[in-house]
């Protein structure tokens, strides 16, 4: 794992998060497909880490990739996802993690849309989105 700035104590992490949201980012675990939050989110807006708040995607970059789960082309910046490649389940799969904290938010596939060829398949347990309503 990365060295990450942002460390919390097994404690706090199972006060204030849901025992979903503790699987998902603390033990690498996955929601059910078609079941997060912000699988079917529609407005503008950024997706923050539900451990640290730390921003990973905006709604500029999220797509319907028919998967079950929130998909992204790329993070908000490039170094708000960090990358460890994932030998669990008998599968070689990229996992994507927090860089501020590390807690684990899904997997990376080489089968998004351009102009970056990733799908970020992430869980919504593992975001907070917060809208931004603009008036234009």
């Amino acid at each position: 794992m990365s060295e990450n700035s942002k460390t919390f104590s097994e404690e706090e992490l199972r006060e204030r998060l849901s025992p979903l949201q503790y699987h998902v980012t603390q033990e690498s675990g996955t929601e059910q497909a078609f079941t997060g939050e912000t699988c079917d989110e529609k407005q503008t807006g950024i997706y923050y880490c539900i451990v640290c708040t730390a921003a990973l995607f905006s709604s500029e970059s999220k797509f319907e990739s028919g998967s079950g789960w929130p998909s992204f082309w790329q993070p908000v910046s490039g170094e708000a996802v960090d990358t460890e490649i994932d030998n669990s389940h008998g599968m070689v799969r990229v996992e994507a993690l927090c860089h501020s904290c590390g807690a684990h938010l899904g997997h990376i596939f080489p089968d998004g849309p351009q102009p970056t060829g990733d799908r970020y398949c992430m869980n919504s347990a593992s975001m907070r989105f917060d809208s931004q309503n603009s008036s234009d």
